[in-house]
């Protein structure tokens, strides 16, 4: 019952496929070598109109405005935080000290 049981490999069953045959090929040096292929460039060149350089402008002043508009409000979330931190413990400490 607590002896493990080690699994045994299935043969396997069915239609099995002889392995592939390989044939040999033989390399001559006097062959030449295809000629190589055209040089040809990858993607076209990216042409800028001005309708393009506007919308890329605006697009970009767009993001500058957005993010430092989240960077100032943070920054002034961070210093109300700070005076109001501040204003508490002024109470407590003033609290503390009547007693």
């Amino acid at each position: 019952m607590f002896r493990p049981k080690v699994p045994t490999m299935p043969q396997p069953t069915g239609l099995t496929t002889p392995p592939a045959v390989v044939e040999l090929t033989t390399i001559t040096p006097d062959t030449p070598a295809p000629p190589p292929a055209p040089a040809t460039p990858a993607r076209p060149a990216v042409q800028l109109t001005p309708g393009t350089v506007l919308a890329l402008v605006g697009g970009g002043t767009a993001v500058v405005l957005v993010v430092g508009a989240v960077l100032v409000s943070m920054l002034l979330a961070v210093a109300l935080t700070a005076a109001s931190v501040a204003v508490c413990a002024l109470t407590v400490r003033s609290v503390i000290a009547r007693r």
